[in-house]
């Protein structure tokens, strides 16, 4: 079983957004992060959507409640609060 933290967010500007973004994989990892998939909105490309996967619940809320992520995400230019969910995975369907 795989759990998932889904984030949405607006940014001034993807390109800044995502250095910052992949400076912090290392803060990802330590809470256990399996791997991670990143979207944006078709009609407006500072709207991100970020799914990161972990092992537990635990480790996913750890990732979300760690107090080094404001502060990264501030510095990669967040505007407003990030809507944040937490998903557990059911079932795996190949197509």
């Amino acid at each position: 079983m795989s759990v998932f933290a889904f984030v949405e967010h607006s940014v001034k500007d993807f390109d800044s957004w995502k250095v910052v973004f992949e400076e912090n994989q290392v803060l990802r990892e330590s809470h256990g992060a399996i791997r991670h998939w990143l979207y944006r909105s078709a009609e407006n490309s500072n709207e991100v959507f970020i799914a990161t996967e972990f092992p537990t619940l635990e480790q996913a809320k750890g990732f979300a409640a760690d107090p080094a992520l404001p502060a990264a995400m501030e510095r990669a230019g967040v505007e407003g609060p990030p809507r944040i969910s937490f998903r557990v995975e059911d079932e795996v369907v190949d197509y």
